[in-house]
């Protein structure tokens, strides 16, 4: 089967099995288990990652928790305890996925509510919906529900296994009685792979009887890696059974007393109860939806964009010095590494919608900035170097092979610049002071060091890897040199803002850092670029985010040159989104709605509709390119930019099957902007 084949058939079982019309909740019911990419429910510190099988989850990822281990020598996100894996058994038969009729997934984008019901034969209709609890950063909850059509007995249990990575596994079950209640946990905790984390899990049952009329909970130890516990009950027929499971997942990253602290934070959520868990997550979730944007007259894209949203809130969250990896939570795709993708393509839409979050995503680069320091200073240069790729220390993590790790400096503009337009969209002066300042004026002190000094004009920046990364060891990228400029403005600029002296060489450097031009005046990607296939966005990064060129005739001029020579395969989604943006600031809302499609229509896995990195590819989901695609709604459609006032709007075209477009929650004053 060619891969032109097998990307309509995908586009023809994603058509089939996503609910079109409903903006919140994409539906799968027509799923083909050879061809299922989960979806991920999580609260912006735990992930969750959809399974076909009855009662399991896929994966359990908890933001913020590295050791190392696998590939590469370098840091890696860890598989934590799967707290919410169980089993049913219905006339002791235990239910799996082969003996299962009319199995059915939706995920209610609204409330980050994933549902799974199916049939048991003639016996029992059963529904389970689980939470990664907004409220509770490190709590999740599964609430089952089981419809007898005939008499049965049920055996429910909830199962604590250890991932195979982790060692020094041990298993606890203690019973806490008191007059009102009986709290069985359900706990375990193990050592990380080098023996850095301890990593801790804890669960426990909710039942809906009286206290005293609850079944009885027994025990289990199977082996050092998995013990369970579990009840058994007898249903009428016509009666329906609830029951729920929540749990807390937490490590020695987050916690000093992780083992302790899960089993509170679990007792914590059986005594507030399933519905009150229920209601404060829902409120939770309202409160972040306040921010959304609403297209009106293309419901399949309006159901894509608060899929986009969804993914980008779930995979952060405010009060946090945690930022996004490429994968969110979604599985340990780049190893949870954090990249330019956080600072460039998420945060910017994250920082409009949602101020709060985005302090959370520089908050995670300030804490690391004596290491970005210690790393400038290794490679001979001032100030601070951010790494390429950074985990819980901030020293770089890039596996050895990869050239970006040494040689992908404009990662260190980009961290600067993302501190900037937290400053311009806040207004925050004490924060830019505190903050904003330490950032930006290390990095320019790096970007004063880090060019050649070669006579005016000639403040050369030489052997990098491009923000076009099939591009090494180049000299003069046009990305790199154009954001070490901005760093270097907006340093000055901060300095005046906050009535301090800026380095007078800050801005002699910006002033000669030469943007490299072909002879009929497209902006060259490279000194020895001649037109080659490139991997994404470069040259039309310099007029947006960066503002470098600003001239509507010089951005179409690039835009024309560069949008031809993107492949139709192993490009990241992001890229045609900034073709999306630019073309609807140019006017052409056509052009832009093509992009806009081309972005991530081909790169939709199903059944649920995840974006991949690629087209055709199988990685999902690219938190990445959602951010790009929202940044072209927010920025290109939507017409606002972030200016060094506050956040304005801008002419922008629509597409003609697009009525309006309407985004509300923007900034710190919550205000809305239409576009018709």
């Amino acid at each position: 089967m060619n891969r032109l084949y097998k990307l309509l058939l995908g586009l023809v079982l994603l058509a089939t099995t996503a609910n079109a019309q409903d903006e919140w909740v994409i539906k799968a019911d027509k799923i083909d288990p050879s061809n299922y990419y989960g979806i991920t429910v999580a609260n912006g510190m735990i992930g969750i990652v959809s399974s076909l099988e009855p009662f399991k989850v896929k994966n359990v990822v908890l933001a913020g928790a590295y050791d190392l281990y696998g590939r590469g020598r370098v840091s890696n996100f860890l598989n934590s305890f799967n707290l919410l894996n169980m089993y049913l058994e219905i006339n002791g038969r235990r239910i799996d996925a082969k003996n299962v009729s009319n199995f059915r997934q939706e995920l209610d984008m609204r409330h980050a509510a994933f549902t799974t019901t199916f049939d048991y034969g003639d016996e029992a209709s059963v529904k389970y919906t689980y939470y990664s609890l907004r409220q509770l950063p490190f709590t999740v909850l599964m609430d089952i529900s089981i419809t007898a059509k005939k008499p049965i007995s049920i055996t429910a249990a909830s199962i604590m296994e250890a991932p195979d990575a982790l060692k020094d596994v041990q298993n606890y079950y203690n019973e806490i009685d008191r007059p009102h209640v009986t709290i069985s946990l359900l706990t375990s905790t193990a050592k990380s792979p080098t023996g850095k984390l301890q990593l801790c899990a804890s669960n426990t049952f909710l039942f809906s009887e009286r206290h005293g009329q609850e079944p009885r909970v027994i025990h289990e130890m199977w082996d050092n890696n998995m013990h369970l516990m579990k009840f058994s009950k007898t249903i009428a027929a016509g009666q329906t059974y609830n029951y729920a499971v929540a749990g807390s997942s937490i490590t020695s990253a987050h916690d000093a007393d992780p083992l302790n602290q899960a089993e509170r934070l679990t007792m914590f959520a059986k005594l507030e109860g399933k519905d009150r868990l229920i209601q404060y997550h829902n409120q939770a979730w309202d409160e972040l939806w306040k921010s959304d944007i609403k297209i009106d007259g293309d419901p399949q894209a309006q159901q894509d964009v608060h899929s986009m949203l969804y993914h980008l809130y779930s995979f952060s969250r405010a009060g946090t010095a945690y930022s996004p990896s490429p994968m969110g939570l979604s599985g340990l795709g780049y190893n949870g590494h954090i990249f330019w993708d956080a600072d460039l393509w998420m945060f910017p839409a994250v920082l409009v919608l949602h101020p709060e979050i985005a302090r959370s995503m520089v908050e995670y680069r300030f804490q690391r900035l004596a290491n970005a320091k210690q790393n400038a200073f290794a490679h001979g240069y001032k100030g601070a170097m951010f790494p390429w790729e950074s985990a819980d220390s901030g020293v770089e993590e890039t596996p050895v092979w990869a050239l970006s790790g040494p040689f992908e400096h404009h990662i260190t503009a980009d961290v600067a610049l993302a501190a900037w337009k937290y400053y311009c969209v806040t207004q925050d002066k004490q924060w830019l002071l505190e903050k904003g300042w330490p950032i930006l004026s290390a990095t320019a002190d790096f970007w004063a060091s880090r060019v050649e000094r070669n006579g005016p004009g000639h403040y050369d920046i030489k052997d990098v890897v491009a923000a076009d990364e099939w591009a090494e060891n180049v000299d003069n990228n046009a990305f790199t040199n154009a954001a070490a400029k901005a760093n270097l403005q907006c340093a000055t600029e901060a300095a005046g803002i906050l009535g301090l002296k800026a380095d007078p060489d800050w801005q002699l450097v910006a002033e000669n850092i030469p943007i490299l031009k072909f002879p009929d005046g497209v902006t060259r990607e490279f000194a020895t670029y001649n037109g080659e296939g490139i991997k994404q966005a470069d040259v039309n990064l310099l007029a947006y985010p960066l503002k470098t060129i600003t001239d509507p005739a010089q951005i179409k001029k690039d835009l024309e040159y560069y949008d031809t020579r993107v492949p139709n395969e192993g490009t990241p989604a992001m890229t045609q989104a900034v073709f999306a943006l630019l073309y609807s600031r140019l006017g052409d809302g056509e052009k832009a709605y093509h992009f806009f499609k081309d972005a991530y229509v081909p790169n939709l896995d199903p059944p649920f509709r995840v974006i991949a990195e690629t087209k055709g590819g199988t990685n999902p989901y690219f938190a990445t390119g959602a951010g790009g695609i929202v940044q072209s709604l927010l920025m290109g459609f939507g017409g606002l930019d972030i200016t060094d006032k506050g956040i304005v709007q801008l002419k922008s075209a629509l597409p003609a099957k697009w009525k309006s477009l309407t985004i509300t929650g923007v900034g710190p004053d919550k205000k809305t902007y239409v576009v018709k």
